[in-house]
């Protein structure tokens, strides 16, 4: 037994992605420069081309951390299966979950160790990048964290707005903004954590659900069977990467919305639709 808890990690950081293996580089080398270092990396690919593994393979030369590649066929935006699988594949008792075009800073997975709490998911923020900033970003801009100084945005053109505090909170400030912020702490794609126990209670995601809040209906069942939420939002910082959505629809909108609702009004806790059929 004592064995087996040595050689898992203590951190599961699941990077969903699809055919965009620019950003996705940029993003494992941010995994490369964390300073909490016992985690492994799961990739859930949602039908990727072979770029993708091509890509992974390489990495994985470079990293210190372990890859896992979980992919299936592309079927169409299909998110919400592929995370469940990936949750599956995970070692660890405590489950990261963020996308591949989030550049994590290097104190990302030690704010989300440092405050995992039995009863509690963690909600963290992101720093929305435009386009040219995020093409411009080295692999050395990671490693040396130009990309979350705010000096070395600004020169990049970067204005100056409220958001910026993501970046450049840190200590009581940061405290005091994630106990402050007007937002709810939801589980959100891009930037939470939680128990791998708790996400399995639920029976993971909905698989009914396709783009644009199916993270938020996860959040809601486990908020239904009792789990709080922190919200971390100006502590756990990544920056992302900009892009285009074009799986975005007003009938999976809809459909979606029409799930969530249901949630709420059921207080749902699990859905049949998940990771156990």
């Amino acid at each position: 037994m004592n064995l087996e808890e040595k050689e898992n990690p203590k951190i599961s950081v699941i990077i969903s992605t699809y055919n965009s293996e620019e950003w996705l580089q940029k993003v494992l080398w941010g995994f490369n420069s964390q300073l909490f270092k016992d985690f492994e990396v799961i990739i859930a690919d949602d039908g990727s081309r072979p770029k993708t593994k091509e890509l992974l393979q390489c990495v994985s030369k470079e990293v210190f951390y372990n890859i896992i590649h979980v992919w299936q066929e592309d079927e169409g935006f299909q998110k919400s299966r592929i995370l469940n699988k990936s949750v599956e594949a995970c070692s660890a008792e405590y489950i990261i979950m963020t996308d591949g075009d989030c550049i994590p800073r290097e104190d990302f997975t030690e704010v989300h160790y440092i405050n995992k709490e039995k009863g509690y998911f963690i909600s963290g923020g992101y720093y929305m990048l435009p386009m040219n900033i995020s093409k411009m970003i080295t692999k050395e801009d990671i490693e040396q964290q130009n990309c979350f100084n705010i000096q070395w945005l600004k020169e990049k053109g970067v204005p100056k707005t409220f958001k910026n505090n993501k970046l450049t909170a840190t200590g009581l400030i940061s405290k005091f903004l994630n106990t402050f912020t007007p937002t709810n702490a939801s589980w959100n794609g891009h930037n939470s954590s939680g128990w791998k126990k708790d996400i399995l209670n639920v029976n993971g995601f909905d698989e009914r659900m396709q783009y644009g809040g199916q993270d938020r209906e996860l959040g809601e069942r486990l908020f239904n069977f009792g789990i709080k939420s922190k919200q971390l939002r100006y502590s756990a910082v990544c920056v992302h990467l900009d892009h285009k959505r074009g799986y975005k629809t007003p009938e999976s909108i809809a459909k979606n919305i029409a799930i969530r609702k249901e949630t709420r009004n059921k207080k749902s806790v699990w859905t049949h639709y998940g990771i156990t059929k």
